[in-house]
């Protein structure tokens, strides 16, 4: 049997790709782990609430504060992936969760809290365009699965195990506000091993010394920017739940079951684990028109019955969690089929802050509606504010498809364009966005 000679500094193809797999998977695993450690304290803040004794508004700013500090960290960090690579931003991003975290553990006032919610929100803002970058990088082409919806994946996995995971010990386990936080540094702990061996350090050749500032490709923008509102519509509806739930529970069931609360929360974003896989084969725009249709949907039956009947709220909730996956995995999907290589990490930063923002604004509004509007009203008026957004997402979808559809029926005819009929929408392997020359294309 003859020899296997390798150069020095050179691996083997296997050894290649059991590295990239490794990294794949840490990246995914630190996304899963951060946002589950951004939404354990969701099921525990009426017991803060009880302890420190705050208020409603102090509640309300709780929610704000991580939209507010994970936009600027998405934005500055986003463009520091890609000028320094992702390496030492996925590290930060560890330290800076596992601050928050303690923050939580050792809280004993109000203050400390809000500085565990700056901690989580950096620490998302550090890893999330890192992390993309990671996964668009060493994913392979042929996977089922491709980096887009895996990054989606890994979102709504974490942002549904934490508030379960929390609920569950908070209810059952000694230590309600304690340990939670023991078991997420116990996570980072695991996944800073992780990195240090899975996720290799930048070459020199891509290291830039500025960082540039984040902007999104001229070509991409019309495409950014109805993902962004389709996203942004799938994060906010997901946080008027997020709001409503444990409250709706405790009015309706008398009931402050911290493990209840976390379970139906788990469950919304289940469905939109569900969704996400059940679409894996459609195209972008097909995804995000049924997802967008599906939220409007269940905000209009959410605004129709005023969150005055668990079941109605509850059937809701999952149409909603089944539309959020499917608009959101879209939406991430069909940017980064045309975010260039060397951009991945500040466009995904700067989309991700769109998701962001959806996921604060409704816990914000409920709360200062609250303050002089019975919870139903204040949810009514939400829900159907939220469903005019959804009806233009939809109209501007759809517009855009069409006109997708147009141009690469024009470029198909012209000799000159050198682009094949048959081939403008031939789908990648793995991907979820068909190629070609159209706004949706690869």
């Amino acid at each position: 049997m003859a020899e296997l000679k390798v150069s020095r500094g050179r691996r083997l193809p296997s050894e290649s790709v059991d590295r990239d797999r490794g990294a794949v998977r840490t990246a995914g695993l630190l996304l899963i782990v951060l946002t589950a450690g951004a939404y354990l304290p969701s099921p525990l803040y009426p017991d803060y609430q009880r302890l420190f004794g705050y208020g409603d508004l102090v509640m309300t700013l709780l929610f704000a504060t991580f939209a507010l500090v994970s936009g600027p960290a998405l934005l500055l960090c986003g463009a520091a992936a890609d000028a320094l690579g992702p390496r030492p931003l996925v590290r930060a991003s560890v330290l800076l969760a596992a601050a928050g975290s303690l923050c939580f553990l050792l809280a004993d006032s109000t203050a400390v809290l809000f500085a565990g919610r700056v901690g989580q929100a950096s620490a998302l803002g550090a890893a999330t365009g890192a992390a993309q970058s990671l996964i668009a990088r060493h994913r392979s082409r042929s996977a089922r699965i491709g980096g887009p919806l895996l990054v989606s994946l890994a979102f709504a996995g974490g942002t549904a195990l934490g508030p379960a995971v929390s609920g569950v010990l908070a209810q059952y386990v000694p230590g309600p506000l304690v340990t939670p936080f023991v078991l997420h540094l116990a996570l980072l702990a695991w996944v800073w091993r992780r990195l240090g061996r899975a996720v290799p350090a930048a070459p020199r050749a891509i290291v830039r010394p500025c960082l540039a500032r984040p902007s999104i490709p001229a070509p991409l923008r019309p495409v950014f920017c109805v993902s962004g509102l389709n996203g942004f519509l799938a994060w906010a509806v997901v946080g008027i739940y997020l709001a409503l739930v444990p409250a709706l529970l405790q009015r309706t069931l008398h009931s402050d079951n911290p493990a209840l609360s976390g379970a139906v929360l788990a469950a919304v974003l289940g469905w939109s684990l569900l969704a996400q896989l059940a679409a894996v084969r459609w195209s972008a725009y097909v995804t995000q028109l049924v997802g967008v249709t599906a939220l409007t949907a269940s905000l209009v039956l959410l605004a129709a019955t005023g969150a005055t009947s668990l079941p109605a709220t509850v059937g809701s909730a999952l149409l909603a969690g089944a539309g959020h996956g499917l608009a959101f995995s879209g939406a991430t999907t069909a940017v980064d089929a045309r975010t260039p290589a060397d951009r991945r990490a500040g466009v995904g930063s700067a989309l991700h802050l769109l998701f962001y923002l959806g996921s604060g604004v409704p816990a914000v509004a409920v709360g200062l509606m609250t303050i002089r509007t019975p919870l139903p009203a204040a949810v009514g008026i939400l829900s159907w504010t939220a469903a005019a957004l959804g009806a233009l997402a939809l109209a501007l979808t759809y517009g855009l498809g069409v006109s997708g559809r147009l141009n690469s029926r024009s470029s198909a005819a012209s000799p000159a364009s050198g682009v094949r009929a048959s081939g403008s929408c031939r789908p990648r392997s793995g991907a979820v966005g068909p190629a070609g020359p159209g706004p949706w294309g690869a």
